[in-house]
């Protein structure tokens, strides 16, 4: 096992700093969203998982997930920490189940769910390849 370099207050310091809401990828995205012309609200908390973005016009939602936290397949950033490995795995495990279960729900509800990954972002063309890819099935109401 390896030892963490870094003392658990200041290591409960660091992970307090993570956002859940506003990041920078989340923030990127909307940027991109608002020069192609869509309007959206964010933050949603009547809908399940609380989407980052909702388009009630095109009755769609959009998740900005982290590579890291929310496990992308295949990604350089989606690593596993060699601390605490089974309790980074029961973490990582529990997060992808929500994910899954929140987007169940959503299509349940008639909703077009759509997944930017962190990763995603860093290529503008990237970007506007998935954003065209998640509305391609969004109805227009």
């Amino acid at each position: 096992m390896m030892i963490d370099r870094i003392d658990k207050e200041h290591r409960s310091w660091n992970m307090s700093q993570i956002r859940s809401k506003n990041t920078k990828p989340e923030i990127a995205v909307r940027k991109t969203l608002h020069r192609l012309g869509y309007r959206f609200r964010l933050h949603c908390s009547e809908l399940p998982g609380t989407p980052d973005i909702v388009l009630p016009r095109y009755k769609t939602v959009v998740f900005v997930h982290g590579c890291y936290w929310h496990r992308h397949q295949g990604c350089k950033y989606a690593y596993l920490p060699k601390s605490r490995e089974s309790f980074w795995a029961h973490k990582f495990k529990g997060n992808v189940a929500r994910d899954i279960q929140h987007q169940a729900e959503l299509m349940k509800m008639g909703w077009n769910v759509g997944i930017i990954w962190e990763c995603e972002i860093e290529d503008e063309s990237i970007l506007h390849d998935r954003i065209n890819r998640i509305f391609a099935n969004a109805p227009i109401g």
